[in-house]
Protein backbone atom coordinates (compact mmCIF):
# COMPACT_ATOMS: atom_id res chain seq x y z
CA UNK A 1 0.00 0.00 0.00
CA UNK A 2 1.40 3.40 -1.04
CA UNK A 3 0.69 6.46 1.39
CA UNK A 4 1.45 10.22 1.28
CA UNK A 5 2.00 11.40 4.53
CA UNK A 6 3.14 15.08 6.07
CA UNK A 7 6.73 14.58 6.75
CA UNK A 8 6.66 15.70 10.15
CA UNK A 9 7.04 13.79 13.66
CA UNK A 10 3.99 10.79 14.74
CA UNK A 11 2.81 11.03 11.10
CA UNK A 12 4.17 7.47 10.13
CA UNK A 13 2.81 6.35 13.95
CA UNK A 14 -0.41 7.73 13.24
CA UNK A 15 -0.82 5.83 9.97
CA UNK A 16 0.49 2.29 12.34
CA UNK A 17 -2.26 3.20 14.74
CA UNK A 18 -4.78 3.53 11.64
CA UNK A 19 -3.82 0.70 10.54
CA UNK A 20 -3.92 -1.52 13.16
CA UNK A 21 -7.45 -0.75 13.89
CA UNK A 22 -8.62 -2.83 11.07
CA UNK A 23 -6.22 -5.51 12.22
CA UNK A 24 -3.51 -4.74 9.43
CA UNK A 25 -0.30 -6.97 10.27
CA UNK A 26 2.28 -4.19 9.04
CA UNK A 27 5.54 -6.54 7.96
CA UNK A 28 8.03 -3.75 6.28
CA UNK A 29 7.43 0.21 5.77
CA UNK A 30 9.56 1.89 3.14
CA UNK A 31 10.24 5.58 2.38
CA UNK A 32 10.01 5.62 -1.84
CA UNK A 33 10.05 9.48 -2.18
CA UNK A 34 10.30 12.71 0.24
CA UNK A 35 9.44 15.81 -1.33
CA UNK A 36 9.25 19.10 0.08
CA UNK A 37 6.60 18.25 3.46
CA UNK A 38 5.21 15.40 2.33
CA UNK A 39 6.87 12.25 2.28
CA UNK A 40 5.58 8.99 0.38
CA UNK A 41 5.87 5.43 2.18
CA UNK A 42 5.13 1.83 0.72
CA UNK A 43 3.48 -0.28 3.51
CA UNK A 44 3.86 -4.14 3.20
CA UNK A 45 0.38 -5.60 5.28
CA UNK A 46 -1.01 -8.75 5.74
CA UNK A 47 -4.78 -8.90 6.43
CA UNK A 48 -7.31 -10.97 8.58
CA UNK A 49 -9.15 -13.45 6.23
CA UNK A 50 -12.04 -11.78 4.99
CA UNK A 51 -11.23 -8.20 5.60
CA UNK A 52 -11.19 -6.17 2.55
CA UNK A 53 -8.42 -3.91 1.94
CA UNK A 54 -10.73 -0.94 1.51
CA UNK A 55 -10.84 -0.95 4.97
CA UNK A 56 -7.41 0.24 5.27
CA UNK A 57 -8.29 3.37 3.00
CA UNK A 58 -10.71 3.94 5.18
CA UNK A 59 -8.56 4.28 8.38
CA UNK A 60 -5.47 6.00 6.62
CA UNK A 61 -7.52 8.74 5.17
CA UNK A 62 -9.64 10.16 8.25
CA UNK A 63 -5.81 11.31 9.07
CA UNK A 64 -5.25 14.96 8.26
CA UNK A 65 -2.69 14.77 5.22
CA UNK A 66 -2.84 11.19 4.79
CA UNK A 67 -3.64 10.12 1.08
CA UNK A 68 -3.68 6.25 0.36
CA UNK A 69 -2.22 6.35 -3.53
CA UNK A 70 -2.26 2.73 -4.06
CA UNK A 71 -3.36 -0.94 -3.06
CA UNK A 72 -2.69 -4.23 -4.69
CA UNK A 73 -1.75 -7.50 -3.97
CA UNK A 74 1.86 -8.31 -5.07
CA UNK A 75 4.49 -10.49 -4.98
CA UNK A 76 5.44 -12.04 -1.25
CA UNK A 77 9.08 -10.57 -0.41
CA UNK A 78 9.17 -7.14 -1.22
CA UNK A 79 10.57 -4.93 1.64
CA UNK A 80 13.12 -2.81 2.67
CA UNK A 81 16.07 -5.23 1.62
CA UNK A 82 14.98 -6.12 -1.79
CA UNK A 83 17.61 -4.04 -3.60
CA UNK A 84 20.29 -5.46 -1.78
CA UNK A 85 18.85 -8.97 -2.51
CA UNK A 86 18.76 -8.34 -6.11
CA UNK A 87 22.48 -7.05 -6.26
CA UNK A 88 23.34 -10.21 -4.55
CA UNK A 89 21.73 -12.53 -7.09
CA UNK A 90 22.96 -10.70 -10.12
CA UNK A 91 26.57 -10.73 -8.46
CA UNK A 92 26.49 -14.62 -7.95
CA UNK A 93 25.95 -15.07 -11.51
CA UNK A 94 27.16 -12.32 -13.55
CA UNK A 95 26.34 -13.70 -17.35
CA UNK A 96 23.03 -13.81 -16.14
CA UNK A 97 22.41 -10.61 -13.89
CA UNK A 98 20.21 -9.05 -16.97
CA UNK A 99 17.79 -12.20 -16.62
CA UNK A 100 17.92 -11.88 -12.63
CA UNK A 101 16.78 -8.44 -12.35
CA UNK A 102 14.31 -8.75 -14.76
CA UNK A 103 12.73 -11.88 -12.68
CA UNK A 104 12.70 -9.79 -9.30
CA UNK A 105 11.43 -6.48 -11.06
CA UNK A 106 7.88 -7.30 -9.84
CA UNK A 107 9.43 -7.46 -6.33
CA UNK A 108 11.32 -4.98 -6.12
CA UNK A 109 9.46 -2.25 -7.81
CA UNK A 110 5.83 -3.48 -7.20
CA UNK A 111 5.30 -3.36 -10.97
CA UNK A 112 2.83 -6.58 -12.63
CA UNK A 113 5.52 -7.65 -15.21
CA UNK A 114 9.13 -7.17 -16.56
CA UNK A 115 10.09 -7.73 -19.96
CA UNK A 116 14.25 -8.54 -21.11
CA UNK A 117 13.87 -7.22 -24.91
CA UNK A 118 17.19 -7.49 -27.26
CA UNK A 119 16.64 -4.67 -28.98
CA UNK A 120 19.64 -5.55 -31.80
CA UNK A 121 17.10 -7.86 -33.44
CA UNK A 122 15.18 -6.76 -36.03
CA UNK A 123 12.67 -7.15 -34.72
CA UNK A 124 13.45 -6.38 -31.08
CA UNK A 125 12.42 -9.76 -29.35
CA UNK A 126 11.76 -10.66 -25.63
CA UNK A 127 14.97 -12.85 -24.09
CA UNK A 128 12.94 -13.11 -20.71
CA UNK A 129 9.49 -12.05 -19.30
CA UNK A 130 7.88 -12.58 -16.21
CA UNK A 131 4.53 -14.57 -15.81
CA UNK A 132 2.26 -11.83 -16.83
CA UNK A 133 4.20 -9.90 -18.95
CA UNK A 134 2.30 -8.88 -22.82
CA UNK A 135 3.38 -11.23 -25.56
CA UNK A 136 4.63 -8.81 -28.24
CA UNK A 137 4.05 -11.06 -30.86
CA UNK A 138 6.09 -10.40 -33.76
CA UNK A 139 7.43 -6.97 -32.22
CA UNK A 140 7.10 -4.47 -29.71
CA UNK A 141 4.54 -1.58 -29.43
CA UNK A 142 6.01 1.69 -31.63
CA UNK A 143 4.49 3.36 -28.14
CA UNK A 144 7.93 1.80 -26.32
CA UNK A 145 10.88 2.84 -28.67
CA UNK A 146 13.35 4.21 -28.43
CA UNK A 147 15.62 2.52 -26.56
CA UNK A 148 18.76 4.05 -25.63
CA UNK A 149 17.96 5.76 -22.42
CA UNK A 150 16.06 5.58 -19.34
CA UNK A 151 12.26 7.09 -19.30
CA UNK A 152 8.70 6.30 -18.00
CA UNK A 153 5.90 5.94 -20.76
CA UNK A 154 2.40 6.32 -19.94
CA UNK A 155 0.16 3.87 -22.50
CA UNK A 156 -3.18 4.56 -23.01
CA UNK A 157 -5.77 1.32 -23.37
CA UNK A 158 -5.72 -0.57 -26.09
CA UNK A 159 -1.46 -0.21 -26.39
CA UNK A 160 -1.78 -3.86 -26.66
CA UNK A 161 -5.39 -5.53 -27.71
CA UNK A 162 -6.63 -6.39 -24.80
CA UNK A 163 -4.56 -4.69 -22.46
CA UNK A 164 -5.88 -1.51 -20.46
CA UNK A 165 -3.77 1.91 -19.80
CA UNK A 166 -0.66 0.74 -18.54
CA UNK A 167 2.57 2.96 -17.13
CA UNK A 168 5.91 1.46 -18.08
CA UNK A 169 9.59 1.95 -17.27
CA UNK A 170 12.34 1.43 -20.14
CA UNK A 171 15.82 1.33 -18.79
CA UNK A 172 18.94 -0.02 -20.52
CA UNK A 173 21.07 -2.46 -19.53
CA UNK A 174 23.63 -3.14 -21.91
CA UNK A 175 23.75 -1.88 -25.40
CA UNK A 176 21.70 -4.28 -26.93
CA UNK A 177 19.28 -5.07 -24.61
CA UNK A 178 16.77 -3.00 -22.30
CA UNK A 179 14.52 -4.22 -19.06
CA UNK A 180 11.03 -2.92 -18.99
CA UNK A 181 8.65 -3.19 -16.29
CA UNK A 182 4.98 -2.14 -16.11
CA UNK A 183 1.85 -1.32 -14.28
CA UNK A 184 -1.53 -2.41 -15.31
CA UNK A 185 -3.50 0.86 -14.34
CA UNK A 186 -0.98 2.60 -12.49
CA UNK A 187 0.06 3.94 -10.34
CA UNK A 188 3.32 6.03 -12.08
CA UNK A 189 6.54 5.28 -11.19
CA UNK A 190 8.08 8.27 -9.16
CA UNK A 191 11.41 9.39 -9.72
CA UNK A 192 13.07 7.91 -6.68
CA UNK A 193 12.18 4.38 -8.22
CA UNK A 194 13.33 4.69 -11.98
CA UNK A 195 16.57 5.78 -10.19
CA UNK A 196 16.97 3.10 -8.33
CA UNK A 197 15.90 1.08 -11.32
CA UNK A 198 18.71 2.53 -13.49
CA UNK A 199 20.97 2.30 -10.89
CA UNK A 200 20.86 -2.02 -11.11
CA UNK A 201 20.54 -2.06 -14.69
CA UNK A 202 23.54 0.35 -15.07
CA UNK A 203 25.15 -2.78 -12.45
CA UNK A 204 24.49 -5.11 -15.17
CA UNK A 205 26.69 -3.92 -17.38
Amino acid sequence: MRVSLPDRPGSLGAVASALGTVGADINAVEIVDKTGEVVIDDFIVDLPNGQLPETLVTACEVLDGVRVEWISRYPEGGGLQSDLEALERMTADPKQAAETLASMCPVVFRSHWATLLDVAADPPRAIYSTTLAPDFGDRPPDSLAPFHETRRVDLPAGWLPGWGDSTVVITPVADDRVIIIGRLGGPPFLDSEIARLNHLAALVK
